[in-house]
């Protein structure tokens, strides 16, 4: 009777194929939540569908099919890295900053972030005036983005306030943000249909829980009634926040760590060293 041989298996080539395995899931994954909520999803159905068509083609041998699959998968590859350019130059960016060592000046950049949250919340909260700040995180915004009113512009208290003062042409909708700039105002979000929100909550709060449904989104809400704050976040939310609790929130959520993700690799080489030397 065979005995099962746990080191048998730990191989360096069944090891190579689990981490083989490991990187592309996490690859897909994160492409994924990269184009989640864009137009994007609609171009990977399209060549999900391509891919579908040539191997029905290949396998009834249709010839003719197969070779005009053939060409639009060769030229696609030029086709995918126009399209995804944006995000191919943000993800380099970010790799060249965790190794040059520049990721502290993403910290301030949050840090600023939070203090101008801040500063226009606790003006508009004062005065009861209705706000809708939606954050991007993960998942793309793009089709929310491109209802709204293109600003593009740094993420400032005053121009929060400006923008949401009432019977002005931007306070109707939502300001979205992201990598700390103000993309655009008066965008639309989906309202959300939960029979959990509370019938006294306006359009701006379903809006808010809405968009948290289908996206990562973190969106902060001012009450036009009450001057209430809350915070919706993957289909949940927290109502009538105190200035200390959405600041804990929002410095929780935003603000990275200092030497994370800086240091993450200096730490491994100085363990390997050690390990090194006690051998």
């Amino acid at each position: 009777m065979n005995h099962f041989n746990v080191a048998s298996l730990l191989t360096w080539n069944n090891l190579s194929i689990a981490l083989d395995v490991l990187i592309i899931w996490y690859l897909v994954y994160r492409l994924i939540m990269l184009i989640r909520g864009t137009k994007v999803v609609q171009l990977a159905k399209g060549i999900v569908f391509i891919f579908i068509v040539r191997i029905i083609a290949g396998y009834l041998q249709l010839h003719a099919v197969t070779y005009i699959v053939d060409q639009i998968v060769s030229w696609s590859v030029v086709g995918i890295i126009v399209i995804f350019q944006p995000e191919i130059r943000r993800g380099l960016e970010h790799i060249g900053r965790i190794f040059s060592g520049h990721e502290n000046s993403e910290h301030d950049k949050s840090v600023h972030l939070v203090n101008e949250l801040d500063k226009a919340i606790q003006y508009m909260s004062k005065r009861r005036i209705g706000a809708l700040i939606t954050i991007q995180q993960e998942t793309g915004l793009d089709d929310y983005v491109e209802t709204g009113i293109k600003l593009d512009a740094d993420v400032s208290g005053e121009l929060l306030i400006n923008i949401f003062i009432p019977n002005t042409p931007l306070h109707d909708g939502a300001v979205i943000i992201n990598n700390n700039r103000i993309l655009v105002a008066a965008a639309y979000l989906p309202l959300s249909d939960s029979s959990m929100i509370p019938k006294r909550l306006g359009t701006r709060h379903r809006a808010a829980v809405g968009i948290s449904e289908v996206t990562d989104a973190i969106t902060i809400v001012v009450s036009e009634e009450t001057g209430g704050v809350t915070i919706t976040r993957n289909g949940r939310f927290l109502l009538d926040l105190s200035r200390e609790e959405y600041l804990k929130y929002l410095n929780a959520e935003l603000v990275p760590e200092q030497d994370v993700p800086t240091k993450w690799y200096q730490k491994w080489l100085n363990k390997i060293w050690k390990w090194g030397a006690d051998r």
